[in-house]
């Protein structure tokens, strides 16, 4: 479903997802089974990345671009710290698990015991307010 060059790198995706959501395997169905979809619904989505970044930057390939133009220095990573510090309890826990660590929202939900939705609006809280403090 992604090739060989990305394969490594794709199963041991898979087993760290495993290794985070183990717990919630029910037993509804065989092991394999409920492996096997969480490998499809990380690869499908995964896919889904890989062809917008191609979709919105055509003839370049998504591995070799780079993740920020901006360097990163100190001082603004200071800034960061200093802005985030200033955002609620809720809106800073979400920012931090989504955009610096990677979580999606429903495993941010079920973390932090909230909906996806309520997960997803204090996203947009944070964004909001670290614009303020950045503007």
């Amino acid at each position: 479903m992604v090739g060989n060059v990305d394969a490594d790198d794709v199963t041991q995706e898979v087993f760290v997802r495993l290794w985070r959501k183990v717990g919630q395997f029910r037993g509804d169905s065989a092991f394999g089974t409920w492996l096997y979809r969480l490998a499809v619904n990380w690869i499908l989505g995964r896919r889904t990345v890989i062809g917008s970044y191609r979709s919105r930057f055509p003839g370049v390939d998504p591995a070799a671009m780079p993740i920020t133009a901006r360097r990163t220095t100190p001082e603004l990573r200071m800034d960061l710290e200093a802005a985030m510090q200033l955002l609620p309890d809720g809106a800073r826990n979400v920012f931090a698990l989504h955009d610096i660590e990677g979580y999606t929202h429903e495993e941010i939900g079920a973390l932090l015991n909230v909906t996806a939705g309520t997960s997803k609006s204090q996203l947009h809280r944070a964004r909001m307010l670290l614009r303020e403090f950045f503007s």
